[in-house]
C-alpha cells in the first residue's frame, strides 16, 4: 500500500506542474499538467464517435502525460529532441509503474505506450484532443488578456482545423475577434 500511496503523490504532482508553454509565453496563472488531462478526459468522455472505446480514450487521455510528474513539461522550446523526450518519459513512466501491482502497471504501461506511439484510432484521437484543448486554452487565455492573437502561434502548430471539435473552437475564436 506504501507504494501506491508513493504513486498517488507523484502523479499527484501534475497539479504543481505548469504546462510550459504557458510560462513560456508568460500567461498569468497558468493551467497544470493536470488541468489538461482532467479537460481532455472531460473531452473524450463526451465524445459521440460511436467508432471510438471511450472508455480507452478516457484513459488514455488521462495517462498520456503522467510521467510529467517525474521529467516536467517538456515543450518543443527546450530544444530536446523527441528522441531523448521519449527516453526521459519512459524511464518516469517504467519507475512510475514500479510502484503498481502487476495488473495495474501493465495496464498503464501498455496505455502510455500505445499512446506514445500512436497505434490505435483511440490513441489517435486522444492526439487530437491533446491538440484541440491546447488551442481552446490559448483562445481562453486570449480572452481572458482581451488580446486576440497572442498565442496565435499555437493554432498555427496544429492540424486541428481539419478536425471537428478544431474547426468549431477556430469558427468560435473568429466569432469572438
Amino acid at each position: 500500500m506504501g507504494s501506491l500511496l508513493q504513486f498517488i503523490r507523484l502523479v499527484g504532482q501534475l497539479k504543481r506542474v505548469p504546462r510550459t508553454g504557458w510560462v513560456y509565453r508568460k500567461v498569468a496563472n497558468p493551467e497544470s499538467v493536470s488541468d489538461h488531462m482532467y479537460r481532455m478526459a472531460v473531452m473524450a468522455l463526451v465524445t459521440e464517435d460511436k467508432e471510438l472505446n471511450k472508455d480507452r480514450c478516457i484513459r488514455l487521455a488521462l495517462v498520456h502525460d503522467m510521467a510529467e510528474c517525474i521529467v516536467g513539461d517538456i515543450a518543443p522550446a527546450d530544444n530536446i529532441t523527441k528522441e531523448e523526450k521519449h527516453r526521459r518519459e519512459k524511464e518516469a513512466m517504467k519507475h512510475l509503474t514500479q510502484l503498481l501491482s502487476e495488473d495495474v502497471k501493465k495496464e498503464i504501461y501498455e496505455l502510455w505506450e500505445e499512446y506514445e506511439y500512436q497505434a490505435s484510432a483511440e490513441a489517435r484521437f486522444v492526439k487530437e484532443l491533446d491538440q484541440c484543448e491546447m488551442i481552446l486554452q490559448a483562445f481562453e487565455y486570449e480572452e481572458l488578456e482581451k488580446n486576440p492573437g497572442r498565442l496565435q502561434e499555437f493554432y498555427d502548430s496544429t492540424a486541428v482545423k481539419k478536425r471537428k471539435l478544431g474547426a468549431r473552437i477556430l469558427e468560435q475564436r473568429k466569432t469572438v475577434y
